[in-house]
């Protein structure tokens, strides 16, 4: 089933404590919200990724398999995968493999959509059980978090040689990853008040510590100045972070401390792109980080998502693919 609304919602921003920047308001763009229903019930469906033939990509958490959409058909196809996989997120390199978070038995694993051959490529520690997130560096190496074990580790994919490096902090909670234009990871610490980044030639891991103890990053990116933005899923902010000082900035999203933001991307033209998932229906919120303005907050419907928790950037189509709770995969086509 495909269902289309083009939504033009008027910007409002937040009160903002004290200790935040309240940014001006520009006058909002139309986002046009897609949606398709995922044939497969209640299988929470997620993650998508575009491939080279336009197919986008998406792992059934819940029902334990990868599956496709083809956007103009609608047509959608299966791939069953190990019992006990509960595959949590995936990425398609420039071969058409897909690689994937065995989030559930501690691998990560690759797709071959020709033959459907499961490659399984366990963790070389035990404790590193559950793969969480994963991101290609230039090289088309892979950088993944490892949620409750504690880890960050990069995958060879020309060998399949794994090295996993433990973060410091106790229970830190590895979330979101993305990768600078230097190869560097940066990464969230849900569990804790930090972004931490690894040094891609020596394993050195570092960690930044966020002004308020009580902050929680969960998804994070990356601008072409290669200054690091987060969203606070806790306190209901968008924060930035300088790799050269250290220094913190942070704006009051919309819906303030209800905010609950979690997916997150950025595009071409330095817009930041986030979804509050307090209010119901979700809502997809616009900032322009170089004038840092918000660009106004676009509810996701008719589905309207219940959760949205991850979503990339398409820049071939100049869209935003999602997944939501709700069973659909979404698109999001942004303004010029």
């Amino acid at each position: 089933m495909l269902r289309t609304i083009l939504t033009l919602v008027g910007a409002s921003a937040a009160v903002a404590p004290a200790a935040l920047v309240a940014p001006p308001v520009r006058p909002p763009a139309p986002v046009a919200i897609t949606e398709w229903t995922v044939p497969w019930s209640d299988t929470r469906p997620r993650d998508p990724y575009p491939d080279a033939q336009g197919r986008i990509w998406f792992v059934g958490q819940a029902g334990n398999y990868i599956a496709y959409l083809e956007p103009k058909s609608g047509r959608f196809k299966r791939y069953e995968l190990p019992e006990g996989t509960l595959p949590h997120n995936l990425i398609v390199d420039r071969r058409g493999q897909v690689w994937f978070a065995g989030n559930g038995n501690g691998t990560i694993g690759r797709l071959d959509p020709a033959t459907g051959k499961v490659t399984s490529l366990p963790m070389p520690n035990s404790a590193a059980r559950d793969p969480h997130t994963l991101v290609f560096d230039r090289a088309g190496d892979i950088w993944f978090t490892v949620q409750r074990g504690n880890f960050v580790g990069k995958l060879t994919t020309s060998s399949g040689a794994i090295r996993l490096v433990e973060v410091p902090t106790p229970k830190a909670l590895p979330y979101g990853i993305v990768v600078d234009s230097k190869g560097r990871p940066w990464f969230c610490e849900f569990g804790s008040n930090r972004i931490g980044t690894i040094d891609p030639a020596t394993f050195a891991l570092r960690e930044y510590p966020l002004p308020d103890a009580a902050a929680r990053p969960r998804r994070i990116a990356v601008t072409s100045d290669d200054k690091v933005w987060f969203v606070d899923y806790v306190r209901g902010t968008l924060g930035r972070l300088d790799p050269a000082t250290g220094k913190v900035d942070e704006h009051a999203l919309p819906a303030g401390a209800s905010a609950l933001p979690y997916a997150m991307a950025s595009d071409t033209r330095d817009r930041l792109w986030m979804v509050e998932t307090g209010p119901q229906p979700n809502r997809l919120v616009g900032f322009d980080a170089r004038s840092r303005d918000f660009l106004g907050e676009t509810p996701i419907q008719p589905s309207g998502a219940r959760v949205v928790r991850h979503m990339v950037y398409d820049g071939s189509r100049r869209a935003l693919w999602f997944g939501t709770d709700a069973n659909t995969i979404g698109r999001a086509a942004l303004p010029e």
